[in-house]
């Protein structure tokens, strides 16, 4: 079968939809992380919108971080066992756990954002307004859509290795000190990067061929209104089931601020030190590593840390997630 003939066949595939039982039951996940009060309204307003339409839902607010994924495997086999429904309540990294929890179980998963930047809601549409976001569990179709994995850890927006983590490492440490918004994200990016780092040395091994690449990270995207966001060509190919690889050429402190600067206005791609590519499928490996020394390496999914063996496998998931969200073409409008 030819690219343009996987590409058509994949994107049909994208827009099948599956409806939704209307008395099927949502169970709800949300990480407190970000604060009991956010809890709270969240909770009251699942109770006003769905307690009105009178349909059945149970919430579970996780207080520490690491029974997360317990507690969203435990609600996704509550929803398969009820034909009801899996929802994630938070940002990025929280809804990707609870994903992963819906992927395994098979059940069809569901988005209240409640992050900084929501790139996965936002890319597929679905409203940031709470009273919106619930409302349109209501009568919204599940879609089929694109995920990755590193080894055997999913991702919905991103994955990356080096630079990239300690960037998302030190984002969160000024955000515990002075507040969780953009412009603190920003300047804790800037600090950063201009301090000194290392550039990694390894091998990508893509459809039988090996390249060798030197950078301070590599970035794997899986999120098209990101990609676009800072001028990647490649956006598209996330609806094709691809993956888009980014790594930045070996560049001095200054240098490197310079091309993240490109980045932020949306013009990476117009940068000579700067290297891409799409895939559905990658290894990565050390030159020289065998197999007795694997080595652990730091990734980054959709900004949560995890440490993995390396070789590391980057992938598109076999099975795609089925989402709730809006018909194509209204969430096509409400992408910003």
């Amino acid at each position: 079968m030819t690219t343009d003939a996987v590409n058509a066949e994949f994107t049909e595939a994208a827009h099948t939809a599956s409806t939704i039982a209307p008395t099927a039951p949502f169970f709800v996940v949300m990480n407190a992380g970000s604060g009991r009060k956010q809890a709270d309204e969240t909770r009251a307003v699942l109770e006003d919108e769905l307690g009105a339409a009178r349909r059945r839902f149970e919430m579970c607010v996780v207080d520490d971080p690491r029974e997360l994924d317990a507690a969203a495997r435990e609600a996704a086999e509550k929803a398969r066992a009820d034909r009801g429904v899996l929802v994630g309540a938070g940002g990025d990294g929280t809804l990707c756990t609870v994903a992963q929890a819906a992927l395994a179980a098979d059940v069809p998963f569901a988005v209240l954002p409640r992050g900084t930047f929501n790139y996965f809601s936002r890319d597929h549409g679905i409203p940031a307004d709470l009273h919106a976001s619930t409302k349109l569990l209501l009568d919204a179709r599940a879609y089929p859509v694109q995920v990755g994995f590193v080894n055997d850890r999913m991702f919905i927006v991103n994955a990356s290795l080096g630079l990239y983590p300690k960037l998302l490492e030190d984002r969160e440490t000024y955000k515990q000190q002075f507040g969780r918004s953009r412009l603190v994200a920003l300047w804790s990016a800037v600090y950063t990067l201009l301090r000194r780092h290392r550039h990694l040395h390894f091998h990508i091994e893509h459809e039988g061929r090996t390249r060798e690449v030197r950078s301070s990270t590599l970035f794997v995207g899986n999120n098209r209104l990101q990609l676009e966001q800072i001028g990647m060509p490649e956006a598209r190919a996330v609806e094709h089931g691809l993956l888009v690889a980014i790594a930045p050429r070996p560049v001095g402190r200054l240098a490197h601020l310079i091309l993240s600067l490109h980045g932020a206005a949306g013009r990476l791609s117009d940068s000579d030190h700067v290297m891409s590519f799409t895939f559905d499928r990658i290894t990565v490996t050390r030159p020289h590593a065998s197999k007795a020394k694997r080595r652990r390496v730091k990734i980054a999914t959709d900004g949560e840390i995890a440490w993995l063996d390396m070789a590391l496998e980057f992938r598109v998931s076999e099975r795609p997630l089925l989402l709730l969200k809006p018909e194509p073409a209204v969430a096509e409008a409400n992408r910003s």
